[in-house]
């Protein structure tokens, strides 16, 4: 299970939002990996340039292996971050594959934004962005309000609905993962 997003701030809350759905996913019995902030820093996705950078290959390497993906993205101004839309992009890389793009693969989604407005129009595009790399959105998404809903240094959220929310989306990814590797 790979958890990609969050911000360049380390420890940012879209980051502990991240985790705390990769923890769910482990409840389920997966291994899991963690990619963020300065892990994505990557150049702009290029479909033209041949050669990869090596953060940039092992993204598209990670992705490759994962039998589900976990995304959380800051929301910024209405829209997910271009940290988290450049690293989307490289998935393109994956189009020639027998697995193409995301087909197949479970993918959770949660935004984090100061409102409302913002979280919800955030994990909207994050649905569409996963429907087109072919993926399976998971039924549940998470749009947390930053607001209202602090996640402190140990990772612990201020609103028990939010983490219940963010746990069972890892657990739906993993869960779906598992079925279809049986």
């Amino acid at each position: 299970m790979l958890g990609i997003g969050g911000s360049l701030r380390e420890g940012s809350q879209s980051e502990r939002a991240l985790q705390i759905a990769l923890d769910g996913a482990a409840e389920v019995g997966v291994r899991t990996r963690l990619l963020t902030g300065p892990e994505l820093v990557l150049p702009f996705y290029d479909a033209g340039v041949p050669e990869r950078d090596e953060r940039a290959t092992r993204l598209v390497e990670a992705i490759r292996e994962a039998d589900g993906l976990i995304v959380v993205s800051p929301g910024y101004h209405g829209a997910l971050s271009g940290l988290v839309k450049n690293a989307l992009d490289y998935v393109e890389d994956l189009r020639g594959d027998t697995r193409p793009y995301l087909d197949g693969r479970a993918v959770g989604l949660a935004a984090v934004a100061y409102g409302w407005q913002a979280a919800v129009t955030t994990l909207e595009q994050l649905r569409t962005i996963t429907h087109a790399l072919r993926g399976w959105a998971t039924p549940l998404g998470g749009s947390i309000n930053s607001a209202e809903t602090k996640f402190d240094e140990a990772g612990d959220a201020s609103d028990e609905k939010s983490v219940r929310t963010l746990r069972l989306i890892g657990r739906q990814v993993a869960e779906f993962a598992v079925t279809r590797a049986t």
